[in-house]
């Protein structure tokens, strides 16, 4: 075993982080080949959800070490179904508001690329779970 694979193996928390910075790589690249322009680090959105990914990670983790039947594994299961939720209804609705705003006014150009599609999010899932199977 690689020194990079026994440190994920004993800080089994690494491979969540892991799959969330890659997804970010990600997501950076797809914005530099997509000439999106603006930020490129540090945005919100995009594909894939950086937070669905991550979720989906911890999700695969707790339940890989702890058993689908544990407690921790229904608490994560919460968490990431409250974490899916969030970046498609409410952040995407946000995302809405600020185009709405944006079109009224010129004072402050709010950021438009809040929340995720489903298509982002069902995407930053499938991702975390390939990344995690593989880590793991």
């Amino acid at each position: 075993m690689t020194y990079i694979q026994n440190l994920i193996h004993t800080y089994i928390f690494l491979i969540p982080a892991v799959v969330l910075l890659c997804s970010e790589i990600v997501k950076v690249i797809n914005r530099i080949r997509e000439k999106s322009g603006g930020r490129i680090f540090f945005r919100q959105g995009g594909m894939p959800s950086s937070h669905s990914a991550f979720v989906t990670s911890l999700l695969i983790i707790v339940g890989d070490k702890m058993g689908i039947e544990s407690v921790e594994f229904a608490i994560a299961t919460v968490f990431a179904g409250v974490v899916w939720y969030d970046a498609i209804a409410v952040r995407g609705t946000v995302g809405k508001q600020s185009r709405t705003l944006n079109l009224i006014q010129n004072i402050h150009q709010f950021s438009e690329e809040v929340g995720h599609s489903i298509r982002e999010v069902i995407a930053g899932i499938i991702f975390g779970l390939i990344m995690t199977l593989i880590l793991i």
